[in-house]
């Protein structure tokens, strides 16, 4: 078993496209679908800390519930954004890979090869 999951949404190219990658590099990661099985509080805030960039960063701004819930609001903390992605995890952005050299959201897809071991 790989020691790499990839936070994966099949509905979506370039989480497709991600998991492609990954498995291009002889790799084959844990597949977690984060709309049927999200993170917990501490997996997100762990792989936010890991990807090295703010957790506003894992949001998923393109969708209607973003705006309607108010989460552009800069005010708001972690927490309270953590909040928001369990309760609809659709706000969770895609696709996350985590491996044991830290954890980057694919966008573009190409940022997976940073925490890819060398082929």
């Amino acid at each position: 078993m790989s020691n790499i999951t990839i936070y994966h949404n099949p509905q979506c190219s370039t989480s497709r496209n991600a998991l492609a990658l990954i498995r291009e590099r002889g790799e084959e990661p844990r597949i977690v679908e984060y709309l049927k099985t999200p993170p917990s509080r501490e997996e997100l805030k762990a792989i936010a800390k890991a990807t090295g960039e703010p957790l506003r960063e894992l949001v998923r701004t393109r969708q209607p519930e973003y705006l309607a819930q108010g989460l552009d609001k800069p005010e708001l903390t972690d927490d309270q954004l953590i909040d928001a992605m369990l309760a609809n995890p659709v706000l969770i952005n895609r696709p996350i890979v985590v491996t044991p050299m830290g954890a980057r959201l694919a966008r573009p897809i190409e940022k997976v090869l940073e925490v890819l071991p060398s082929a």
